[in-house]
């Protein structure tokens, strides 16, 4: 019997995840011999950033949380590291799943390798090539340990190939974020509260700013919010805020009448607001994707992207973080002169399948 451990740690990790279980959940339904450990490590650890992901995607009760939340990267490495390999001697799998690029997808890559069991990296090849973000050192030394590389573009197959990576251990496959989007569509929610009873459809903007290039300087945070306030005719900009965020906002004393600050959202709520936007505004990766195949129009407001297919053949555009940039990107999206989505091959809903398929066929 196949037996595999499937890691999540960051609020991104648990779209990415959820329809990886459903797949195996249905093939222990359809009498398919194999098993399998849902393991949270704690990394995000308020209910908004994970406990309501469980329920609203329908993922069971991890079968253990690490607790690894907190300190610099260094100690939630380590931390998650120390518990994931005891995890791993109680509860010996044939193959450990990590997805995205964040500090547990690195932590548990590593501790798994140094036991000796295989690695999958769904999300595997993905590069912005800026090492000053830990998200690309995560990816690349993940990569450089992995056994099966489940990619979502053909630039991820590109970048491994460049690496040396052997042909029989990539596999094109798609994106599981893409299958949740699909599958929860149905499901999304219009957010309680009162400042999203006034909102129309069409007729507001959605931000989300977490990155320390774009929110830890004081100055070009306010230049930045300044430049979408001037550039959004006054429409509301609904932002959900990173905790870090909220404190420098309010230390600026920034405050627009237009700008709807919240707290985090949970899933269905966001996307329910994303979907329905006149455009988002992010610095967010995954934003990109999902904003892409719901055909919303979007800015982001880095340098580099991981994600180049999301501008070549989805609706976002990179912006750069220098406020002056804004004003004909926003422009464009006010008269209604965006691109549009063209489809994203693979980007089908039927990933985590493929990935499920592929697995059981490797280690029954």
């Amino acid at each position: 019997m196949a037996i595999f451990t499937v890691v999540a740690g960051a609020r991104p990790n648990f779209m990415k995840i959820a329809p990886i279980i459903h797949a195996f959940q249905k093939k222990q339904r359809e009498g398919v011999e194999v098993k399998f450990r849902l393991i949270h490590t704690g990394q995000h650890y308020d209910k908004k950033m994970s406990g309501d992901f469980f329920e609203q995607l329908n993922i069971p009760e991890p079968d253990a949380n690490l607790g690894g939340g907190g300190g610099t990267q260094a100690e939630q490495t380590a931390a998650i590291m120390v518990a994931f390999e005891k995890e791993l001697m109680e509860n010996r799998p044939d193959l450990v799943i990590v997805v995205g690029d964040v500090t547990s997808t690195l932590a548990c890559s590593i501790a798994a390798k140094k036991l000796g069991i295989d690695v999958a990296h769904v999300e595997g090849g993905i590069r912005s090539g800026d090492l000053s973000m830990p998200e690309e050192i995560n990816r690349m030394v993940t990569d450089s340990i992995t056994d099966h590389f489940f990619t979502t573009s053909e630039i991820a197959n590109t970048n491994l190939r460049k690496a040396g990576v052997p042909e029989e251990k990539i596999h094109f496959v798609g994106n599981t974020m893409i299958d949740t989007l699909l599958a929860q569509m149905p499901n999304f929610k219009k957010p309680e509260g009162e400042i999203f009873d006034g909102l129309e459809a069409g007729n507001y903007f959605v931000m989300t700013m977490h990155r320390p290039a774009n929110v830890d300087q004081e100055k070009s945070l306010k230049d930045m919010i300044d430049a979408i306030l001037s550039g959004t005719g006054g429409l509301p900009i609904v932002f959900p805020v990173h905790p870090r965020t909220a404190k420098n906002l309010q230390s600026l004393g920034i405050n627009a009448p237009n700008l709807l600050l919240c707290e985090p959202l949970g899933y269905l709520e966001f996307n329910y607001l994303v979907k329905n936007a006149k455009g988002v505004i992010t610095d967010s990766g995954g934003v990109t994707e999902e904003t892409s195949v719901m055909n919303v129009p979007c800015i982001t407001l880095r340098d580099n992207t991981e994600r180049p297919e999301t501008i070549t053949l989805g609706t976002n555009e990179l912006v750069g973080t220098n406020p002056q940039n804004l004003p004909p990107y926003l422009e464009k999206i006010m008269s209604g002169n965006w691109k549009k989505y063209q489809e994203i091959p693979l980007w089908d809903g039927k990933t985590a399948q493929r990935i499920v398929d592929i697995l059981i066929t490797h280690y029954s």
